[in-house]
């Protein structure tokens, strides 16, 4: 069943970043979740269920999504599309490996959809791969894995779009891709901006810190004021949200650098609390802190 909702969810204020990609999200009941769509703008919608948000595109040359979450909803997913009046799906576009977006890759494929990603998001695909924290994602098979990949950029025109599929750097992995649908002027980040709080940052794959701040600061100058974004996680936001995001970022990063700087342990650097003014004081807080302090205590 498709919910249609035009309300938008409260902020998460937690770090859910740290529970996202932990053994929990395998062991949820899968047959409890409902698809939601949200009208984004013109036929653009945003789908959530759980996972990362899915963006739809729809019309007459057909259906294209961006991720696809967990492989036991698929079936709801293209439910909720053929509610919204969409065809199969043709076309599928992956923000990055992680597979709370890809673990349908499969199913869609199979079914018949091209998969796109960037060329090193495929390469994490083609093995398994550990995720920071531990958790393991095996490899998938030929049918999830993209059929079509790119480095910097690629355009598709499709239903009336141009749709720009982006790569601004480095920073959740190291094949993060955003799509930019330009008439639209809609965004779909993936999980280098997601609305929960401190982000999951894949450091074992190629993420950083620095490299999130540059890969935000890249996109925030594609897009201006009116721009819809769809976040990896999370309601729909704004441009300012994403400014305000990266200056989260670019502060506890001074509190990290200054740290280093002055030869800080990582308890010593726990204690000055850089991230005080964005996230609870836990050992969730502190985790992310560690992880992110080691990028700058390499150097």
């Amino acid at each position: 069943m498709i919910r249609k909702i035009t309300s938008l969810p409260q902020l998460f204020v937690t770090c859910v970043s740290l529970i996202v990609f932990s053994g929990a999200a395998l062991a949820q009941d899968f047959d409890s979740v409902q698809i939601s769509a949200t009208p984004v703008r013109d036929n653009i919608y945003m789908l959530q269920g759980s996972g990362g948000n899915i963006g739809v595109v729809i019309g007459d040359d057909g259906t294209m999504i961006v991720d696809d979450q967990f492989a036991p909803l698929t079936d709801k997913i293209a439910a909720a599309i053929d509610d919204l009046g969409g065809q199969a799906v043709s076309f599928v576009v992956n923000t990055h490996f992680h597979y709370d977006h890809t673990d349908g890759n499969e199913n869609f494929g199979r079914a018949g959809a091209y998969i796109i990603a960037t060329d090193n998001a495929r390469k994490r695909m083609e093995a398994t791969q550990v995720l920071t924290g531990g958790r393991v994602q095996e490899a998938y098979d030929a049918n999830g894995l993209p059929k079509i990949t790119f480095f910097d950029k690629m355009r598709f025109y499709f239903n009336g779009q141009a749709i720009d599929l982006v790569n601004t750097g480095e920073g959740h992995t190291d094949g993060d891709a955003q799509v930019y649908f330009r008439e639209a002027n809609v965004v779909h980040t993936g999980d280098m901006f997601v609305r929960y709080g401190l982000p999951f940052i894949d450091v074992d794959n190629g993420g950083s810190l620095d490299g999130m701040i540059d890969a935000v600061s890249n996109l925030a100058a594609l897009i201006n004021d009116d721009t819809i974004i769809i976040p990896g996680h999370g309601q729909l936001s704004s441009r300012s949200d994403l400014l305000d995001y990266r200056n989260m970022l670019v502060t506890i990063r001074g509190g990290l650098v200054r740290a280093r700087l002055q030869g800080m342990s990582v308890e010593e650097m726990l204690a000055t609390a850089p991230a005080a003014d964005f996230a609870p004081s836990n050992d969730n807080t502190n985790t992310w802190l560690t992880r992110a302090y080691r990028e700058y205590q390499q150097r």
